[in-house]
């Protein structure tokens, strides 16, 4: 049974926090032919605040990965506000994952694992894992632990 990326999310019980408006001069996305780019998210709750820490000083590798997850449902949410449906991507292309961590701190590709598994769980293994990026910050804006910025493809 083939389902759709929007069937897929619905059967993991997840729910949307809201899609964040801009704090600064940027557009959250932008479409360009049959790309969609998103800007750089955060981990979003779903009553509006953001997961706050500094991964190694305030919060386990765990937790950073948890909050990697919050910011790849953040992303979705933007998607689906913005074009009704997860349907309407058909594959992940680029994602760029950023770690706020102290320098002892090596592992940030498993951190980013929490987005990149999300987006393996709606699009599955073929459209949903795209190339990587996954790099270590001195600091985030906020002092979120974990932001993303990605590129889709559209149907």
């Amino acid at each position: 049974m083939n389902l759709l990326p929007q069937e897929k999310f619905e059967t993991l019980g997840l729910s949307l926090p809201p899609a964040p408006q801009p704090l600064g001069i940027y557009k959250p996305y932008l479409v360009d032919g049959k790309y969609l780019y998103l800007s750089g998210h955060g981990p979003v709750r779903d009553d509006k605040s953001l997961i706050i820490g500094r991964i190694g000083d305030d919060m386990d590798i765990e937790e950073g990965k948890l909050a990697a997850r919050q910011v790849g449902l953040t992303m979705l949410s933007t998607i689906v506000t913005n074009f009704g449906s997860l349907d309407k991507v058909k594959r992940v292309i680029k994602v760029l994952g950023m770690v706020n961590c102290n320098g002892d701190f090596l592992r940030h590709p498993y951190v980013i694992n929490g987005c990149s598994e999300l987006f393996a769980e709606v699009w599955g293994q073929e459209n949903g894992i795209g190339v990587r990026s996954a790099v270590g910050m001195g600091s985030l804006p906020d002092n979120i632990p974990v932001e993303v910025e990605a590129v889709f493809e559209l149907f």
